[in-house]
């Protein structure tokens, strides 16, 4: 009745679909063969490009509320689908990352391996999604709409990933020159998503900062808020950033 690792299954979920206990002793199957423990950093990486798969169902979900009662902004119109496209990307992401080194050459560029095309497409998207946003001046705190929320959710869950896929890389474990770029693009595309979100709304970005530029010292800079290009003078004192906030 008992069941670790290959023994037999439980009673109670031998008609299960989805529950085999084969994990049951902390492993989980790579593809294309081998088990490792549930806390490897592949796992620990993949599993982080899940979690950010679900945080963007959030924002998904949401547009499709206000589309079913009519009252989705035009502002906010090809989000939904943006948003949906990304998710299915990410599953390339985690398909790349599960996979057994061993049988790298069975990935399939586009479908089970990030590729230069795949970069150069969100590349473009995030040109285009800037030029439908103003870009703000300062640090923004996420939170003023819910779709905004759950993009800076998905942002900040993604930028986890990437820095579990950087270890990776460094360890000589990352198979494929193509996945690294393409986290850190999605990233920066899903923190200027939040800004069109929120300005689709018609609702402006909280700065992190309480006091107004304009009543503030003027004589040195500070840091650059994330997305930002060149700007006049910043107050020499500055709150710390929240972590992730910075668009690489």
């Amino acid at each position: 009745m008992t069941q670790t690792g290959g023994g037999a299954r439980r009673t109670r979920i031998a008609g299960s679909a989805v529950a085999t206990g084969k994990g049951d002793d902390g492993t989980t199957g790579l593809l294309y063969g081998g088990r490792v423990a549930k806390d490897d950093l592949r796992v620990v990486a993949y599993g982080t490009v899940d979690e950010a798969v679900a945080a963007l169902g959030l924002a998904r979900a949401e547009l499709r509320a206000l589309t079913a009662a009519d009252a989705l902004p035009g502002g906010l119109s090809g989000l939904a689908e943006l948003i949906l496209r990304i998710q299915r990307e990410l599953f390339v992401v985690g398909a790349q990352l599960a996979a057994n080194p061993e049988a790298n050459d069975r990935l399939v560029d586009g479908a089970t391996r990030v590729d230069e095309a795949m970069l150069a497409a969100i590349e473009e998207t995030l040109a285009a999604s800037e030029a439908r946003m103003t870009m703000p001046r300062e640090f923004v705190v996420p939170g003023e709409t819910r779709i905004s929320a759950a993009l800076e959710l998905a942002r900040t869950v993604l930028r986890r990933a990437e820095r579990h896929v950087t270890t990776l890389a460094r360890d000589g474990a990352l198979t494929g020159a193509w996945l690294p770029a393409y986290l850190n693009r999605v990233a920066d595309l899903l923190w200027v998503l939040a800004r069109v979100a929120e300005q689709g709304e018609h609702v402006q970005s909280v700065p992190a900062r309480p006091t107004p530029r304009a009543t503030l010292d003027t004589t040195a800079r500070g840091p650059r808020p994330p997305g930002s290009g060149t700007r006049d003078a910043e107050p020499a004192v500055a709150p710390p950033p929240p972590l992730d906030a910075s668009v690489d």
